[in-house]
C-alpha cells in the first residue's frame, strides 16, 4: 500500500520519495487518509525537515482528517531536530486545543526542542505538568531536561 511504502521512506530517510508518493496518490485519485500523512511527516521528522513536516500537518487540516497523537508527535520531533523550539510548543498547544492527548514521546520532543533553544525553564515546567497531562516521563526525559538546566 502507499502508507507502507511511505512508513519504508521514514526509516531510509527518504523525504522527498515519501512526498511524492503522497502527492502519486492524489494524481492516481487515491485519497491520503490519516496513516499516509502521519507516514509522511515521520520521514520528514526523521530528516530533520520540520517546515514540510509542519506543512503536512496543517494539509491535514485542510483536507478535514483530524491530526492524532502520532502526526502531532512527528511534527514536534520535526521542529525538535531543527532547533525549533517555539514552534515545537505552538504545536503543542495547537495538540491540546484540539484534545489531542499527548504521550510521553511528545513532551520528549518539546522538551528536547527547549534544550536546544537554551529554554531551560521551559524544559523544567514541561517536566512538571506531565504527571497531570498522564504523561509518564522516562530517561529520556530527564536526561533533555537536565541537559537543558546544563546549557543554561
Amino acid at each position: 500500500t502507499y502508507s507502507a511504502t511511505i512508513s519504508a521512506c521514514e526509516k531510509c530517510i527518504q523525504w522527498q520519495l515519501a512526498l511524492d508518493l503522497l502527492h502519486a496518490m492524489r494524481s492516481k485519485g487515491v485519497a491520503p487518509n490519516r496513516i499516509s500523512h502521519n507516514a509522511a511527516i515521520s520521514a520528514c521528522a526523521s530528516a530533520g525537515q520540520w517546515q514540510l513536516a509542519f506543512d503536512l500537518l496543517h494539509a491535514m487540516q485542510l483536507r478535514a482528517i483530524d491530526p492524532d497523537e502520532i502526526a502531532y508527535s512527528a511534527a514536534i520531533s520535526a521542529c525538535e531536530k531543527g532547533k525549533q523550539w517555539q514552534l515545537a510548543l505552538s504545536l503543542l498547544s495547537l495538540m491540546l486545543d484540539a484534545r489531542v492527548a499527548p504521550d510521553g514521546i511528545t513532551y520528549n520532543a518539546v522538551i528536547s526542542a527547549c534544550e536546544k533553544g537554551g529554554q531551560w525553564p521551559l524544559a523544567l515546567d514541561l517536566l512538571s505538568v506531565m504527571p497531570c497531562a498522564r504523561a509518564v516521563p522516562s530517561k529520556i526525559t530527564y536526561n533533555a531536561a537536565i541537559s537543558a538546566c546544563e546549557k543554561s
